[in-house]
């Protein structure tokens, strides 16, 4: 049975201390490209990086998933990563004020993570990554983001 990758996704964001993390369900909407945004958003370029760096680390290790396509990695300020029904963008704090992405959504259905509501999914143990894995899952996205466009 294949983890729910919302679930993964937000896991991933708050253990590196993602702020304000909400999905939006855009199932049912008919313009919409994908299934889910899920958004969250950090205080530093680091932060944003680093959250980026685990979504990308526990998608690969808990779903076997690789992103399709990635944007933003050179300045670290709005990150992007499309793993097709779900779309990820990882803001930081100031560039998601500004942009209000989730209220362009506004019609499809909205859910708030926690730390606490994170805490109730059981969760598989995943060893630690060193930093190369870390770069390497960087620069095949990089690869692949240049090859397609």
């Amino acid at each position: 049975m294949e983890k729910n990758l919302v679930q993964i996704i937000t896991k991933a964001m708050l253990d590196k201390k993602a702020k304000e993390v909400i999905s939006l369900d855009l199932r049912g909407i008919d313009t919409a490209i994908t299934d889910d945004f899920i958004i969250c958003n950090a205080d530093s370029t680091t932060a944003v990086a680093s959250i980026a760096d685990n979504v990308l680390v526990k998608m690969k290790e808990l779903a076997d998933r690789k992103v399709i396509r990635m944007q933003g990695l050179e300045n670290n300020f709005w990150i992007i990563l499309d793993f097709g029904e779900v779309v990820v963008h990882i803001f930081l704090t100031e560039y998601r004020d500004f942009y209000k992405l989730e209220e362009l959504w506004a019609d499809a259905p909205r859910h708030e993570y926690t730390d606490e509501a994170v805490a109730s999914i059981a969760s598989e143990e995943v060893k630690s990554v060193k930093p190369k894995a870390v770069s390497k899952l960087r620069a095949s996205a990089k690869r692949k983001t240049k090859v397609g466009e």
